[in-house]
């Protein structure tokens, strides 16, 4: 009974030419996407690689010049570009490429790509996330909500009870005749991308284990879709109401859910203002120690503290230069400030995240999407992780620099110069993301959201087929 209804069903469906037509505009999109991700992460690629072998030639090549003016020069720090970012491309676009390490300050990343782009970006791109998460349970809704409504229109419905149709074998049937095509598709794609990457030159590890796990994950909530529609479809009275109703819990799902999701979170976590932010950094800098003024309170204290330490009456009996010491100790002052705001901004973020993932259960578009852009490495936690490894770095960097000065250098001495190979001698900068099983970890109730969603649509499945 299920393989007869199965194949009954893929036929009629071929049968239709809405459908056929249908079919093939999403495997035309979705080849367009994969081609068109695959060239842009080969360009982003090569980008990223020019830059940062020229960034690192022009700081080794600095020639003679005062340590703390290499420090004012500074460096960069390039976000690399992930390989399932070809799939999923999250973020990425809206928080910055690369992130400028300079004294004193910790700066923001820059050069998104959403500020190159015209007013046409809002309509959004044409990206295989955009397909997986809102075009393939169209084409579900398409095939399958009128599985069970048509079958009453046509009368064959009494037909088939009459000669003791198992309700149960016949709605599998009707399941696998929409999970089937769904996952042929699917399969494809990620096989497609998973080819691609395994073949592409580039900086980034590619793991099947990761791209398995998406795969995994959209799958699962394609089969909450299917399940939704043919629930709708064997409640309705007419394919018209069916479809009315299964593309209303996908504007529900997958367009108000999310937005109102975020709309909750940002009204009870809100960020500062750019312009409070900036307010509050330079009030607390103000309030420590200024490693330039040799006059402000803090230094005087650092400067009596520095010389009962070491047991002389005079700055130039130090066995260093007092002016890069205390230039070390603002340095570590103003680190100390940026962590104090920024850990704020991320706390905020944290719950912001803690509210948008409760509210999860709502829709299975919202862990879906958390997890995807989660395994693809392009959320906002791989993000403020990068951010971090690039302040973590900036800060060795001004100690590398300063520490350098002191001890080569006399007090009041700002005319010395380092070695032009001296500068050969700071370590590169290399930043690794987090691994799988500590992404899986750190969203096991996206996990638990998405299996809650699965063994809810089937029981409710399972329980409207006995009575239909």
């Amino acid at each position: 009974m299920i393989i007869k209804t199965f194949v009954k069903e893929t036929k009629e469906s071929w049968r239709d030419g809405r459908v056929r037509i249908a079919f093939l505009i999403v495997l035309l999109l979705l080849a367009m996407a994969v081609w068109v991700g695959a060239h842009q992460y080969q360009n982003v690629n090569e980008q990223y690689r020019t830059a940062k072998n020229t960034e690192r030639i022009l700081w080794d090549n600095q020639g003679e010049k005062n340590p703390h003016s290499a420090a004012h020069y500074g460096t960069y720090a390039f976000k690399p570009k992930y390989p399932l970012s070809l799939v999923d491309q999250g973020v990425d676009k809206y928080v910055g490429t690369s992130i400028f390490l300079e004294a004193h300050k910790r700066n923001e990343a820059q050069f998104s790509a959403a500020a190159d782009q015209t007013g046409l970006a809002r309509f959004g791109d044409l990206t295989p996330d955009f397909i997986l998460l809102f075009i393939i349970p169209l084409l579900i809704i398409l095939l399958g909500y009128n599985s069970f409504t048509k079958e009453r229109e046509m009368g064959t419905y009494t037909l088939l009870k009459s000669q003791g149709a198992s309700n149960w074998k016949w709605a599998m049937g009707k399941w696998m005749s929409l999970f089937i095509p769904i996952f042929a598709i699917t399969a494809l794609l990620f096989l497609i991308t998973g080819i691609l990457l395994s073949n592409l030159k580039d900086f980034g590890v590619f793991k099947w284990q990761s791209l398995l796990t998406m795969f995994a994950i959209y799958m699962g909530y394609y089969i909450i879709f299917i399940n939704i529609v043919l629930i709708i479809s064997s409640r309705a009275k007419k394919s018209g109401i069916a479809l009315v109703l299964s593309l209303s819990v996908w504007i529900l799902a997958c367009l108000a859910a999310p937005k109102a999701a975020s709309n909750i979170a940002e009204a009870k976590h809100p960020y500062p203002t750019r312009q409070e932010f900036a307010a509050n950094v330079l009030k607390d800098k103000k309030d420590g120690l200024d490693g330039h003024n040799p006059w402000s309170k803090e230094s005087k204290l650092l400067e009596q503290q520095v010389l009962a330490e070491h047991g002389v009456d005079s700055l130039h009996q130090l066995p260093f230069n007092f002016d890069a010491y205390r230039m070390q100790k603002g340095e570590e002052h103003e680190a100390e400030v940026y962590f104090k705001h920024y850990n704020y901004l991320k706390d905020q973020f944290a719950q912001q995240s803690k509210v948008y993932k409760g509210l999860a259960i709502i829709s299975p578009y919202l862990p879906t999407r958390f997890l995807s852009m989660a395994v693809a490495q392009t959320d906002y936690a791989t993000h403020w992780d990068f951010a971090d490894a690039a302040e973590d770095y900036r800060i060795a960097t001004q100690k590398f620099l300063n520490d350098h000065f002191a001890e080569n250098s006399n007090y009041g001495d700002w005319s010395y110069q380092a070695d032009a190979n001296f500068w050969v001698g700071l370590p590169n900068f290399e930043y690794d993301p987090p691994k799988l099983g500590e992404i899986l970890t750190d969203n096991t109730s996206s996990l638990w959201i998405l299996g809650a969603w699965l063994a809810l649509s089937f029981s409710i499945l399972l329980i409207t087929t006995k009575t239909i």
